[in-house]
């Protein structure tokens, strides 16, 4: 196939691309290069692996991206909801905005593979979320990408994904996310302060993330225009279970906070019965992860020159 990823070069399209161009699929990435684009330079040495550098706001740059693909994978998106807050304009451009300019350019024949999220239920009522529960989102972030999955849906052809909370090692490293995050503090800092650390997350390693979309390009005609929570339940855990799972293997300063909140307020549990049952399954567990962020800790270093530690 011939395959499109907008926001190739980011945290999930690093490991995605590699992954497709090993299956034989064409691949074309089309980033903006907000956040640099080293996490593709592997990639440059297939022959089936093509680059744009442009932004999915601008019309003429993403129709010539679009032209002649057999499937977009939309990842392009100012993700999370401090950045999101940061810029609330530029958040509602390219994650509402890059999704509208995507299903009026695509043709319909195109099959779209969009990565959504689990902050779109926002504040969960009930103990269990499934697919079916109301999507309420509180932040900037979640409203458009709740927005941005809608207008992707209604188009039709299409396949939305709605992950849960990255982990892992990828080319273009994040340490924004949670676990990556705790990892870093224990192993760089040996301090991790903790806050609502009752509340329960959910969280699938990036390289299982990655294998999803091979999943859906393997299964597409059974998932078509379906909405799925992309996980295991094995991977529901709270963020004090994690921190103190990091505990184990590394030795730091930890400390539970009485202050401090998730604006996305997300505290429940998830159910991946849905794409379970469907065929998916993920293999790599919530302590491998972790073994895996330590083991890459010894080469990320972020130094403050303010700072002396």
């Amino acid at each position: 196939m011939k395959i499109l990823i907008t926001g190739g070069a980011g945290y999930i399209g690093s490991v995605l691309a590699p992954m497709l161009l090993q299956e034989g699929h064409y691949v074309r990435v089309l980033d903006s290069l907000m956040y640099g684009g080293h996490g593709l330079l592997p990639c440059f040495a297939h022959k089936k692996f093509e680059f744009i550098k442009g932004d999915v706001r601008n019309e003429a740059v993403y129709n010539a991206a679009i032209k002649d693909v057999d499937v977009i994978i939309n990842l392009a998106a100012i993700v999370g909801y401090p950045a999101c807050k940061k810029d609330p304009r530029l958040a509602q451009e390219v994650n509402v905005g890059g999704a509208q300019t995507l299903v009026n350019l695509r043709k319909k024949d195109q099959l779209i593979l969009h990565a959504s999220t689990g902050s779109n239920y926002g504040a969960v009522i009930g103990d269990l979320c499934t697919e079916e529960s109301p999507l309420s989102p509180l932040t900037i972030y979640g409203r458009t990408k709740t927005e941005a999955e809608t207008i992707i849906r209604e188009a039709g052809n299409s396949i939305t994904y709605r992950f849960a909370t990255a982990f892992g090692v990828s080319n273009r490293m994040r340490l924004d996310l949670l676990i990556n995050d705790f990892v870093h503090q224990a192993v760089n800092m040996k301090n991790l302060i903790v806050y609502e650390g009752t509340f329960r997350r959910t969280f699938l390693n990036v390289y299982d993330l990655a294998r999803s979309f091979l999943f859906a390009l393997s299964n597409h005609k059974a998932l078509i225009d379906e909405v799925f929570n992309v996980g295991d339940e094995s991977m529901n855990a709270s963020k004090e279970d994690v921190a103190r799972k990091i505990r184990e293997k590394v030795d730091f300063y930890l400390h539970f906070a009485d202050i401090g909140e998730d604006e996305d307020k997300r505290n429940y549990e998830v159910s991946y019965e849905k794409i379970r049952k469907a065929g998916y399954r993920t293999t790599i567990s919530l302590e491998e992860g972790i073994d895996e962020l330590i083991h890459a800790m010894s080469v990320v270093e972020i130094r403050n020159k303010f700072g002396n530690v």
